[in-house]
Formats: C-alpha cells, structure tokens, sequence
C-alpha cells in the first residue's frame, strides 16, 4: 500500500520545543519543532504507560513522557536505555508553511 501524504498543519502553528497534538484519520500524532528548526511527528503514547509525549519535555531530539520521564528519540522512536520500547515515527515534509506528514 502506498504512503498517503496529508497537510496536518502549518509552520506557525507550532512553537520551538513544545509539542502540538493533532489526530488524522483517527490517529492521535504529536507534532513538535525542535531547536535545529526540523519537525518531527510521532505516536502521541509512551509505550510504557500511555503518557501523552505532546505535553512531555523536549531536550535536543527526546521528548520525556510526562509520566515517568521515559526519554525518547524522536528521530526514530527508540525509547533510551535502561528503559526499552519504541513508538511509531512518521515522515514529515514541509512545504512553504504547510506540513505533511505520511501515513
């Protein structure tokens, strides 16, 4: 099955290290702009307990889960160590202001 691309938000929609929630297609995503400017969309669930990764802290590439401060990559959805898991990635492109990501 082919990847749908669809515009989920815009740029200005977004502030540096802090994490906006949005739903597609009855998935729960959480979009955040980091310090190097990328944007990154992941699942919005720590595989742990299910803590919502949007209202998480962002340092660099991690966002801690708001729970029990899992640290997780947001490049690859790996949870770091000494914890394991991993969430669900998406692939992001920006368009002018627009922002789409893959499903």
């Amino acid at each position: 099955m082919q990847a749908i691309k669809i515009k989920v938000a815009e740029v200005t929609d977004l502030m540096e290290k802090i994490g906006k929630t949005i739903e597609v297609q009855g998935q729960e995503i959480a979009l955040f702009l980091l310090e190097d400017g990328s944007i990154r969309a992941v699942e919005n669930r720590c595989p742990h307990k299910g803590g919502t990764l949007s209202e998480g802290i962002v340092s660099s590439e991690y966002v801690f889960c708001p729970l029990h401060d899992w640290k997780i990559c947001l490049h690859d959805g790996l949870v770091q160590k000494p914890d394991t898991g991993c969430i669900k990635t998406y692939k992001v492109s920006v368009e002018g202001k627009d922002i789409f990501i893959k499903l």
